[in-house]
């Protein structure tokens, strides 16, 4: 095709929240663009009235935005090519339909449901697998290819319902060069008379499409493969209308963590893990559908998440910034095969991120969980702290994990102390305190020094004592460096901790 600046759409239909697939297509887009120097657009496909949720366009804008995708033109952001809903352009898409008609690559069906609903009974007792109206099947139906001029003008003149049908050709290779799969060839025989315009006035998804693509000077139509059979169909509707098709690139499916089938909401909700990218209130059952943002995913691991499904740099680098992104990515280096979702995986993305975020970030992420908690550290005891919390946590939440920082524990791990907490425990840990606080420097490295001491004096193991002192600190079996754990909560703290331990477990 010619060298045209490059643009490119994201154009879901506002029927629900947008799926972790649709948000793979919307970032494919974004970095094809941005690393052509072209543009990002958004546009809202709700030629289907009757599947239209309420706030899903709002969800859509908002998932972008979360992102950090956000379009240079389209719903929400203007541009010259609007309005970029296409109920709003309703009124251009029968002049285009009349263009097909009037040189040969439609025409009218009159057939009524019910109509179409009896040649299909009637090829299911004949057998016929699946009866399409297609190149042979029009000639004995109700359309203007079998009716008089005449008549089909009188039945458009007294308003008669119809469909606009695009004509298949027939003994027709429709072949085309996807930038991911190669090429692609269908027979026109295997394909249906799809309509283009409804009874209603509206148009379906394929006319729609192709003549928004079209106005909106789309070079590229970057979507996911359950869009491939309707392909041909595309590209022959380019042929009809006389204009250069867009270069297609379908990407390969998400598939379950398993490997088997496609990705659904039913997997997330079974799992355990979000495929939403925010959530989402569905106003059919007033349920709310878990979204990354607000499992405390940051924005950026899950770019760096969904790039990788499908997608591979050519390197060994797994961590990118969406600058990054930009630069690296490529269509050839996309993946025919399913990309096998990895929910550990996405965890692992946002530790990484979270381990990059300076003390300072993490406090403020911190301090409004924290108070919820009914939790109100000093923000000496916070910077303290956060640094060691963070090297375990996958999410900034993770960290209330550590509210032994805050407060002594009012609970303890009951299945490790039956195992470790003995009758001589008490006296132990008793001894131990005494020689601790009577040191000089509180901190990490004269602590562990003088416990070890302890250790070689009194002749126990390391699994005799470690366990237990952390428990009563703690109340938990694990937890971050330990003696680093001391030094923060303090010489007084650390005694009454003992104390209190000794007291109230039970031998």
């Amino acid at each position: 095709m010619s060298e045209r600046k490059v643009r490119v759409r994201f154009a879901p239909s506002p029927t629900g929240p947008l799926h972790i697939g649709g948000v793979r297509t919307a970032l494919y887009n974004y970095l094809f663009a941005k690393h052509h120097g072209g543009d990002f657009l958004l546009r809202i496909e709700d030629t289907d009235q009757t599947r239209f949720v309420p706030g899903a366009e709002e969800y859509i804008i908002e998932s972008l935005k979360w992102l950090g995708l956000e379009p240079d033109e389209g719903l929400g952001y203007g541009g010259d090519n609007g309005p970029y809903r296409q109920s709003e352009r309703k009124p251009m898409y029968m002049s285009y339909a009349k263009q097909l008609l009037e040189n040969g690559h439609a025409y009218y069906a009159f057939d009524t449901p019910e109509e179409l609903t009896e040649v299909r009974e009637r090829a299911k007792q004949a057998k016929v697998a699946s009866w399409q109206y297609n190149n042979i099947t029009r000639n004995s139906m109700r359309n203007s290819l079998t009716m008089p001029a005449d008549e089909v003008q009188a039945k458009l003149d007294a308003g008669e319902p119809h469909v606009i049908r695009f004509k298949m050709p027939r003994g027709e290779e429709i072949r085309f060069e996807d930038a991911i799969r190669g090429w692609v060839v269908f027979s026109s025989d295997q394909l249906d008379d799809k309509v283009l315009m409804k009874n209603d006035g509206m148009p379906t998804y394929h006319l729609a499409n192709i003549v928004d693509d079209h106005l909106m000077n789309i070079t590229h139509v970057i979507r996911g493969e359950e869009w491939l059979p309707s392909a041909p169909l595309h590209i022959m509707l380019y042929k009809g209308f006389g204009w250069e098709a867009p270069t297609f690139a379908h990407l390969s499916l998400i598939l379950k963590p398993n490997g088997k089938g496609k990705l659904s909401k039913r997997d997330g909700d079974e799992g355990g893990f979000p495929v939403f990218p925010i959530n989402w209130k569905d106003p059919a059952t007033g349920n709310t559908l878990l979204g990354y943002r607000e499992s405390g995913y940051y924005p950026e691991a899950v770019l760096n998440l969904l790039a990788f499904l499908g997608w591979n740099p050519g390197t060994t680098q797994e961590i990118f910034s969406l600058d990054e992104l930009v630069q690296a990515f490529s269509l050839e280096r996309v993946g025919k095969s399913g990309a096998k979702f990895d929910p550990e995986k996405a965890k692992w993305y946002n530790q990484q991120y979270l381990r990059t975020r300076s003390d300072e970030q993490l406090i403020d992420e911190l301090n409004p969980m924290l108070k919820e908690e009914g939790l109100e550290p000093s923000q000496d005891t916070l910077m303290k702290s956060v640094g060691l919390l963070k090297e375990r946590a996958f999410f900034a939440k993770d960290m209330l994990e550590g509210r032994f920082f805050f407060e002594a524990p009012k609970e303890y791990d009951e299945k490790l102390a039956s195992k470790k907490w003995k009758e001589e425990t008490p006296a132990i840990l008793s001894e131990l305190k005494d020689k601790l606080v009577v040191l000089d420097s509180f901190t990490a490295a004269p602590l562990e020094a003088s416990f070890k001491e302890f250790l070689e004096e009194k002749e126990l193991g390391m699994g005799a004592v470690m366990p237990n002192l952390r428990l009563a600190i703690t109340g938990k079996g694990v937890g971050p460096a330990f003696f680093d754990t001391l030094e923060i909560i303090g010489k007084d703290e650390f005694a009454s901790r003992i104390e209190a331990a000794c007291e109230s477990m039970p031998v």
